[in-house]
């Protein structure tokens, strides 16, 4: 460029302002976000939860079981004898939820309002069926559901104990499972055992 061309070039560019330039915003790296996407995303959860189900949801690693594994749990303070007779399938069980071909999703639903509806009528046995899987088709599945199952009858408080069916019930791909009795249902049986008894003054 001949000085002639600068000279010409710098008149043309005397009054030209720079662009202020925008301040940097520096980054924050320590992994704090917008509070308010924070806050929508809380919001969406609490939602998701407004249906009452604690239960365990899909995704969190709940481990696949053996199609031939049995299942069995049992509350503190439920006796002996009472888990026994579960075992054995000897209470008849006044309700039953089939689980087959559900997805874990469905099935944490369906389980969840079905105890809450037993509970509600008093019912106090109730069968569940996962199924066991032995088809090749349905293993991965009913695996997962009764793996399922097992996590998630444990997470209620309602659950006093559970144990695989015998054979003629479904065997290892259903299980018994005992409810805790309700509050009127408590009350009724200590009227009962209280009908005719005299108390005792001293």
């Amino acid at each position: 460029m001949s000085s002639d061309e600068e000279s010409l070039f710098s008149d043309e560019m005397s009054d030209v302002v720079p662009l202020k330039r925008e301040e940097r915003v520096r980054l924050d790296k320590t992994g704090s976000r917008d509070s308010s996407l924070d806050q929508r995303r809380e919001a969406a959860v609490v939602d998701k939860r407004d249906d009452g189900n604690i239960l365990t949801e899909e995704g969190l690693a709940i481990a696949p079981l053996d199609p031939w594994y049995v299942l069995e749990y049992k509350r503190p303070g439920v006796q002996n004898g009472v888990f026994r007779k579960l075992k054995q399938g000897r209470y008849e069980a006044d309700a039953r939820l089939d689980l087959h071909r559900m997805t874990a999703k469905i099935a944490r639903k369906e389980l969840f309002d079905f105890i809450q509806e037993s509970i509600r009528l008093g019912i106090r046995s109730v069968m569940v069926i996962h199924g066991k899987g032995e088809s090749k088709a349905e293993r991965e599945r009913s695996s997962i559901l009764k793996g399922c199952t097992d996590h998630w009858l444990r997470e209620l408080d309602q659950v006093q104990a559970f144990h695989s069916a015998q054979p003629r019930h479904g065997g290892t791909g259903a299980v018994y499972v005992l409810l805790r009795k309700s509050e009127e249902q408590k009350r009724e049986n200590r009227e009962k055992y209280m009908k005719g008894r005299v108390p005792y003054d001293g």
